[in-house]
């Protein structure tokens, strides 16, 4: 089953984009994730959270995929930077509809 992650930045400090894109990127193509957006064009239509100023969505082939790229070694500075320089909330969600039956 597929499963996506989707990631909400509000963004503290750039200085770790620069850095973060190109190899975080190679380290999602090298277990099997596609990225499906990376954009700060975004029109909230619902909810009282807070806006954000950068959604992710990417697409895994598994949840074993999903969770062997967010426990890579290799990752963990990168998403260390990631958490320093921006207020982020990550899910994974299951690629199911629950209510088809």
């Amino acid at each position: 089953m597929k499963y996506y992650a989707t990631v909400a930045l509000t963004m503290k400090d750039d200085s770790w984009v620069g850095d973060y894109l190109p190899n975080v990127t190679a380290l999602v193509e090298r277990h099997g994730g596609k990225y499906l957006a990376r954009t700060g064009n975004i029109q909230q239509l619902e909810g009282k959270l807070e806006p954000v100023t950068l959604q992710v969505i990417l697409e895994w082939p598994s949840k074993e995929a999903a969770e062997g790229f967010f426990g890579d070694p290799e990752y963990r500075p990168y998403r260390e930077a990631r958490q320093s320089g921006s207020d982020s909330e990550f899910y994974l969600v299951a690629g199911e509809d629950i209510a088809a039956g």
